[in-house]
């Protein structure tokens, strides 16, 4: 009986804090409540704002929507941090400890940090987009994510080459765009009748729906072998229809010469047999 007694009397005190509490700082709090709500709406306001210059500057809609939704949560928890300090809360020591415990982070985390720096500098330098396709430090694909710590590439294959950000900033990089060339070439006899073989190639490539209209396709003679004259056909295609482009035209080659009597050789050697018996 005594125990629950004391534990009556003390959950009896414990309640008469709080209301006492109430009843001093009423106004505090119904202040800082009012103040909070107040920097939901602003906080979604300069969202909305800054949504709408991310999108005229062109930025991709999971960076935008990425960077809107850090500046809220900055803009929320400076507010907070105002809420608290109407409500009584001694801000200054708080304050300090996130200082310390920000420090005490950043040393644990320099890898971590170096990659959030290095993404930022990404997302607003833009020297590649999703979309396009890029060479460095021994590693390509076209780009499908770029993240905060991250970037991702994709290959050929359907894997996936996941770069952090820390390695790309200040490294040589080889951005192709959107589209790439074709570095294709075929020989052909010498005594081909060179027009009609011309004729065959831009047919070919006017044909395939892969191939681009604009840049125009190069193609001409880029050597004199021993055996036979190489042609250079080089058609821009998108990133995504490099591999394909690539096996439908030289298919198509190997099928149209044959159909014209266009000849491809291989090799050729002479030997010649001397002081040979009569």
């Amino acid at each position: 009986m005594a125990e629950q007694s004391a534990a009556g009397l003390k959950s009896s005190e414990l309640t008469d804090k709080i209301i006492l509490y109430f009843m001093e700082h009423g106004m505090q709090i119904l202040t800082a409540i009012v103040i909070m709500g107040i920097g939901v709406l602003i906080a979604r306001w300069i969202g909305n704002i800054m949504k709408g210059w991310l999108e005229k500057k062109a930025f991709d809609e999971p960076v935008s929507s990425l960077i809107v939704r850090v500046i809220k949560l900055l803009i929320l928890a400076f507010i907070g941090i105002m809420a608290l300090g109407q409500m009584g809360v001694q801000i200054t020591p708080l304050i300090a400890g996130i200082g310390v415990a920000g420090v005490g982070a950043s040393l644990a985390m320099q890898g971590l940090l170096g990659n959030l720096v290095a993404g930022l500098t990404i997302i607003f330098s833009k020297p590649f987009t999703i979309g396009e396709y890029i060479e460095l430090l021994g590693v390509y694909g076209q780009v499908t994510d770029i993240a905060l710590f991250s970037t991702t590439l994709l290959h050929a294959d359907n894997s996936h080459v996941i770069v952090p950000n820390r390695k790309i900033v200040g490294e040589i990089l080889h951005n192709y765009g959107k589209i790439r060339q074709l570095d294709l070439s075929v020989g052909i006899a010498y005594d081909t009748d060179l027009t009609l073989a011309r004729t065959v190639v831009s047919n070919i490539l006017q044909h395939n729906p892969r191939v681009m209209k604009e840049p125009a396709a190069f193609f001409g003679i880029s050597s004199l072998g021993e055996s036979f004259i190489t042609l250079a056909i080089k058609p821009w295609v998108g990133v995504e229809d490099f591999v394909a482009a690539q096996t439908e035209i030289y298919q198509s080659l190997l099928e149209s010469f044959r159909d014209n009597n266009i000849e491809i050789p291989g090799p050729r050697q002479a030997v010649r047999l001397i002081n040979q018996p009569s």
